[in-house]
């Protein structure tokens, strides 16, 4: 299930705003230029941010995601119907051959469930033509990203159109071995509410996604650095065998 922040619709219309610069997106743009796709699979599409910006360059898109209220964000956007969305999860994907399959961002990490994420593995590679690529990132545990997650270094307010003035911030609630427990919190001007969202992440060593990968059929073509969070992300570029 979806985190309250990307399944409450009124929570799902900030997420934009609150996290506006995607510079993130742009080396995956460039992956999909490497790979010469035409075709893409948006695993975890959120608000459809990336799968627009694919779209735009005339790559033909579907979007996943199972947060209702995140893909009606995502339908509400200009261009949104040049992509095929879908509220729901890889791991029960129509039939597809697609040319590259993503997950950006913290999608990977949300999978904390093993079933999921295994489901989700196999999922990806049933979606891929012979041949096709599958990229996904994840953050080095060895970073400890978890301990800049506090109130003190992630406060702000923000003018939100349509909506008033949001503050918004984020405690950490518990570190359990792989697992990250934090929750961010939102208190809306216009009316005084204060609402929350408590996601966790697994954080996940090279060896052992390396590993997870390769039952699924996947060849770990290369392990590359996020290069715009240099040091801190672990990008795998895996590769269903053309033969």
């Amino acid at each position: 299930m979806a985190d309250e922040c990307f399944r409450h619709p009124r929570l799902a219309a900030l997420y934009d705003a609150l996290d506006p610069d995607r510079g993130d997106l742009t080396a995956y743009l460039a992956l999909a230029e490497e790979f010469g796709a035409r075709r893409v699979l948006d695993i975890g599409c959120g608000t459809g941010v990336f799968a627009l910006l694919l779209a735009g360059r005339g790559l033909e898109v579907v979007g996943v995601d199972p947060a209702r209220a995140s893909v009606d964000v995502a339908r509400a956007k200009p261009g949104s119907e040049r992509i095929r969305w879908i509220c729901g999860d890889a791991t029960a994907l129509p039939s597809l051959r697609v040319d590259l399959a993503t997950m950006t961002a913290n999608a990977a990490q949300e999978l904390v469930d093993p079933r999921v994420w295994r489901g989700t593995l196999r999922g990806a590679y049933e979606a891929l033509r012979p041949g096709g690529h599958f990229v996904f990132e994840t953050r080095d545990p060895s970073r400890r990203a978890w301990e800049g997650w506090n109130r003190e270094a992630s406060w702000g307010v923000t003018d939100v159109p349509g909506v008033g003035t949001v503050e918004s911030w984020v405690d950490l609630i518990e570190v359990d071995g792989p697992l990250v427990t934090f929750r961010w919190s939102y208190v809306f001007a216009a009316d005084g509410r204060t609402m929350t969202s408590e996601s966790t992440l697994r954080f996940r060593q090279r060896e052992e996604v390396e590993a997870d990968l390769s039952p699924k059929g996947y060849t770990v073509e290369d392990v590359r650095d996020a290069p715009d969070r240099p040091g801190r992300e672990f990008v795998f570029v895996a590769v269903r065998p053309a033969a």
